[in-house]
């Protein structure tokens, strides 16, 4: 900063100080005419040469003091980079400006944060989108040998060809539906709409969807529904998302064998402590106990995904953020050999509604 631009900031104190002894010495004039006596001249100026010689002595040192602050601040403008010039930012000379550095830096630290958030969002999606890519590229080729397959045979098309399309339809239907969900998980807040749902309804729907999966992999689904207990608090469409990736799960780590004992997928809902439970307890291939506090991490797919070739990781992590964000509660117990339980927490209305609105 320039002097003449110093001085100019702070043209209104100096004119305010020259106008004050001026009316000091009004007053001091006013003061003597009683007596007769008057101010002479020569002591008029002193006055006044003493008083602008203080003003100028402080604004000189005030200058000083902080000539450097200011000098970093101008060499701070010559860098192109906007981070470079709030990293380079002086902690400042007078109490204000220390303040006001210390909101800035408060400021870049949040905006950084935030930055950092969006970059780890963005890697996950491109992490995602190239699994997914990869796992579509599988039942796409596997349909396109079929069909060739059966192009080259004068034969009619045998019914295990078409049940190897269907079942790879359903791959490549599921691995879209993933992910678009995935993608409006974003932007959740717009599309939700929480109300009474018929819970019983809602996975029964569920259970027909995969009536053909069950069929292929010998699952055995089963429900059990306790009175009054049918009903919960939460939205129609995202509490389907959840239950179809849970029962998905249950139908793809199965166990295989040919004993129906070893692929059962008993679905109860309960009254809990705190609301409806639901649980899912299937008697698959289980999950490593070392694997178990990870599951819900996206993109992990622990022991498990090196045994099924079609596990993305990312099938648990929207469980449980569709459960996060719908207020709702998720646990995971496991037993590898054994099978796996999930159970969903759905709180009373009156707490949910105090939750959703945080």
């Amino acid at each position: 900063m320039r002097g003449i631009d110093f001085i100019s900031d702070r043209l209104g104190y100096i004119i305010i100080y020259l106008v004050n002894i001026a009316l000091a010495l009004c007053v001091v004039e006013l003061a003597l005419q009683p007596q007769g006596v008057s101010l002479q001249t020569d002591n008029i100026v002193y006055i006044i040469i003493l008083s602008l010689a203080g003003v100028c002595t402080y604004l000189l040192i005030d200058y000083v003091r902080q000539r450097e602050y200011f000098l970093r601040l101008s060499g701070i403008r010559k860098h192109h980079e906007p981070m470079e010039r709030i990293s380079g930012l002086p902690v400042g000379v007078k109490k204000e400006q220390m303040i006001m550095m210390e909101l800035v830096h408060e400021l870049y630290s949040g905006c950084e944060e935030r930055l950092a958030q969006y970059r780890k969002q963005q890697e996950q999606h491109d992490v995602f989108i190239r699994q997914w890519v990869h796992q579509m590229k599988t039942p796409v080729s596997v349909i396109d040998l079929l069909t060739q397959k059966t192009e080259s045979s004068e034969e009619h098309v045998p019914l295990t060809v078409l049940q190897s399309i269907q079942e790879e339809n359903d791959r490549l239907a599921h691995g879209l539906d993933m992910m678009l969900q995935t993608a409006r998980l974003e932007k959740f807040e717009l599309d939700v709409h929480v109300k009474q749902v018929n819970l019983e309804q809602t996975i029964r729907s569920v259970i027909n969807e995969h009536k053909r999966a069950c069929i292929r992999r010998g699952v055995y689904p089963k429900l059990t529904v306790e009175a009054d207990v049918r009903f919960v608090e939460t939205d129609e469409k995202w509490i389907a998302v959840i239950i179809r990736q849970i029962v998905t799960n249950a139908i793809k780590y199965a166990k295989r064998t040919a004993d129906p004992a070893d692929k059962q997928l008993e679905i109860k809902l309960s009254k809990g402590k705190d609301g409806v439970c639901a649980s899912f307890s299937d008697t698959g291939i289980g999950i490593p106990e070392q694997d178990l506090p990870r599951v819900f991490e996206p993109f992990f797919t622990g022991e498990n995904g090196r045994k099924v070739g079609e596990s993305t990781g990312m099938g648990l992590y929207l469980v449980k953020e569709l459960c996060r964000k719908l207020g709702h509660r998720v646990q995971i117990a496991s037993i590898e050999g054994e099978g796996t339980t999930v159970t969903l927490h759905f709180p009373p209305s009156s707490v949910l509604h105090d939750i959703l609105t945080r």
